[in-house]
């Protein structure tokens, strides 16, 4: 099984926690760095370090040279063809963030509406919050029904003559649910209404075609696509980039400033104000040519397969409930114990050497409408091993009868 050979390949793996071998289940959260982004950043600092766009000389250049590589690695990795569709920015908040103040604010007026589903990460949510509070708009919420798929009608019939966005995720973060993004993206062209998809916790586990998608932004998350922390990128349709003002000025997004008036460059540079995290980038761009050395069909059908055990396993176990059984789901299992809080839980098991995350995942709202304070949840990445679920299991297990 490659899974040995995938695994010598992330140093972390190889570490203890409170004397126990490292299980960690974590993925969702942050994925681990092969050694490759790591060599890869610290040779970014050792032999490249200079800012970009900036300076004539050799290490300039080579940064900048580095960096936009990055971008084409990235583009290309997600199917655009145009690498100046793809803005670099700090993850996928920045991102969506960039779509609400710089495309929809300036198009929004009272009454108005942007349309996301129950199930959307905060990333997704409050920035529109925020819009809609400054402008008088309205946020309308699409339902998630009990198995944890998308109420896909009712969000087609909340489309409507004053929907100026709707936002989506393509896989969340706490049930593992896949949504339907193509069959929406047809419904809001048909509309003439932009769509968002927060595609953080896709590109990690299966390909991504982002224009075939059919969406007009797709955001992403580096860290949790085995790359640096600070890391990320949002493609737009060029002619929607176009239409849109920056949110943040500075250095580098101009082509001419003075003070009678700026003018701003073309995208993405409009939107990439200041020195950006080029070491991060640079590590990014190591992790898109590291997935590429991989048999990544392998790799996802492992994965894959690991995380039908780890739910069948959960669904068996006394006092274990599962929060979410949709068909289309990635390696993801958020679960709650019987009598046990899910931090206590989290904290219990970190002592037996498993790593997995607690709380409300940044998703209060799913919380609410599933009736509970918080959740544990495991999350996979195809460097975890049928081993580990076994150990995972057992810790459970022994955490489970002390309460």
């Amino acid at each position: 099984m490659s899974v040995d050979r995938w695994r010598a390949d992330f140093p972390i793996l190889a570490r203890e926690v409170h004397g126990k071998p490292l299980v960690y289940f974590d993925n969702a959260n942050t994925a681990q760095k092969p050694r490759a982004v790591i060599e890869a950043v610290s040779e970014f600092y050792t032999r490249h370090n200079a800012n970009v766009a900036r300076a004539v000389h050799t290490l300039g250049e080579e940064a900048t040279t580095l960096y936009e590589a990055a971008r084409a690695k990235l583009a290309a990795f997600l199917g655009i063809t145009d690498p100046h569709e793809l803005v670099l920015s700090s993850g996928t908040t920045a991102a969506i963030n960039l779509v609400a103040h710089g495309y929809l604010r300036p198009r929004l007026q009272a009454g108005d509406e942007i349309l996301v589903t129950a199930m959307e990460h905060h990333a997704n949510i409050v920035p529109w919050q925020i819009v809609a509070a400054a402008t008088g708009a309205v946020l309308k919420v699409a339902p998630v029904h009990d198995d944890g798929t998308l109420d896909l009608p009712a969000l087609l019939a909340l489309i409507g003559p004053r929907t100026k966005m709707v936002a989506v995720v393509h896989v969340s973060n706490v049930l593992g649910t896949i949504n339907p993004v193509a069959e929406i993206a047809k419904a809001t062209r048909a509309t003439g209404v932009p769509l968002l998809v927060d595609g953080s916790q896709a590109v990690p586990h299966f390909p991504v075609d982002v224009p075939a998608l059919g969406c007009d932004f797709y955001a992403f998350t580096g860290h949790k696509l085995f790359g640096p922390t600070g890391t990320g990128a949002l493609w737009g349709k060029g002619e929607l980039l176009e239409a849109m003002q920056p949110v943040i000025g500075g250095g580098e997004m101009i082509e001419s400033v003075s003070f009678e008036g700026t003018v701003f460059a073309p995208p993405p540079r409009r939107f990439e104000a200041g020195t950006p995290n080029i070491a991060g980038f640079v590590g990014l761009g190591a992790a898109v040519d590291y997935l590429g050395t991989l048999d990544l069909v392998a790799a996802r059908a492992h994965e894959h397969a690991l995380g039908e055990a780890l739910r069948a396993g959960l669904a068996a176990m006394p006092g274990v409930r599962l929060i979410g059984e949709a068909p289309e789901r990635v390696a993801v299992a958020s679960f709650v114990v019987e009598g046990v809080h899910a931090t206590d839980l989290a904290v219990l098991l970190d002592l037996e050497g498993v790593a997995v995350r607690s709380g409300q995942h940044c998703a209060h709202p799913l919380m609410q409408r599933y009736g509970v304070g918080a959740t544990a949840r495991a999350s996979l990445a195809f460097y975890n091993t049928a081993e580990e679920v076994e150990r995972f299991f057992l810790a459970l297990d022994k955490v489970r009868r002390m309460f």
